[in-house]
């Protein structure tokens, strides 16, 4: 099994295909077809996560439904399954969620850039979800300290907001619960 450089719609790896790869500790999605690998991500992604799912489990357990984190894949379609960084399903919804995977577009995804993966979560990943009617995405860059928040409208993105250090990032999918975007960044 080749891993290749994506290529918009030329791949022809499925759902199927994925649950053959190793279980070798990386990370493996299906692009529009393309098998994606990505090697494990330096110390400041991880630790950025791990916040960005405090502010979920605060939303969750206020009773607004149930975030995840990787790794879960995300079946949206057989050539395109993500495995985002943090996902977020609102309540009524739930019941896309098997013991096997997420079945259908969740209603927040979370991507945390890494080194290698900037077109990757900014470009591909971006119009993939918003394909499949993922209601908000929240792309955060750790190099710049800002999270871009698209929200689907019409059936588009459209300009993101950009919040940077000092402003609160929270969603209509889960009201009141906020976090303060400069303490994603800070240090320890």
């Amino acid at each position: 099994m080749a891993v290749g450089k994506h290529e918009a719609g030329r791949g022809n790896f499925t759902y199927e295909d994925l649950l053959h790869t190793p279980d070798d500790g990386k990370r493996y999605e299906v692009l529009e077809g393309e098998l994606v690998v990505s090697l494990a991500p330096k110390v400041k992604h991880p630790r950025i996560v791990k916040r960005l799912q405090r502010l979920l489990m605060r939303a969750e357990d206020a009773g607004h439904g149930e975030g995840f984190p990787a790794p879960l894949d995300v079946v949206l379609s057989p050539r395109d399954v993500v495995e985002p960084d943090l996902l977020f399903i609102a309540k009524d919804r739930l019941g896309m969620v098997t013991e096997e995977n997420v079945q259908g577009a969740p209603d927040l995804v979370v991507e945390v850039i890494s080194e290698g993966s900037r077109h990757r979560d900014a470009i591909t990943k971006r119009h993939i979800y918003e394909r499949h009617g993922v209601r908000f995405y929240w792309l955060v860059d750790p190099e710049e300290e800002t999270v871009r928040v698209f929200e689907l409208k019409d059936g588009a993105y459209g300009d993101p907001r950009v919040l940077t250090p000092g402003q609160e990032l929270g969603c209509a999918l889960f009201p009141g619960v906020t976090q303060d975007v400069g303490k994603l960044f800070s240090e320890p």
